[in-house]
């Protein structure tokens, strides 16, 4: 009987690679929180771990045939503009506070996933060695 890590790892390689680009965006809407006309930039974790592939990657969902299609490392996330509870006279949208406690919040979650994947790995060492 032949293992699958994607089998035996499920859908916590996908959920590391969206927590890791959604960290990637909460920290930029961090650093660009005085930049004039910037727009706070989130992704809806739900949907983009749904578009995952089993391969693995992320998808890009194309509305038209003349579109390009994404190549390369995760570019299949939609990426959203976050509506501000509070518009800035600059047209900034965005909120420190908010962008803080979602990336705190990613930061918990992304480290579950990381435990969750350590666990498997120590399963399936341990199923190796005949449950040593």
């Amino acid at each position: 009987m032949p293992l699958s890590f994607n089998d035996a790892l499920g859908i916590h390689e996908q959920a590391l690679q969206v927590r890791a680009r959604r960290m990637e965006l909460l920290s930029s809407n961090i650093a660009n929180a005085d930049t004039p006309h910037y727009k706070a930039r989130d992704l809806d974790f739900r949907q983009a771990l749904e578009e995952a592939d089993t391969s693995g990657g992320l998808h890009l969902r194309t509305t038209h045939a003349a579109h390009i299609p994404a190549v390369g490392k995760g570019g299949g996330d939609e990426v959203l503009y976050r509506v501000p509870t509070q518009p800035s006279l600059d047209g900034n949208t965005v909120d420190p506070q908010l962008e803080q406690a979602a990336f705190a919040e990613n930061a918990v979650q992304y480290q579950a996933s990381l435990d969750f994947l350590g666990d498997k790995f120590v399963g399936l060492k341990n199923a190796l060695k005949g449950g040593q």
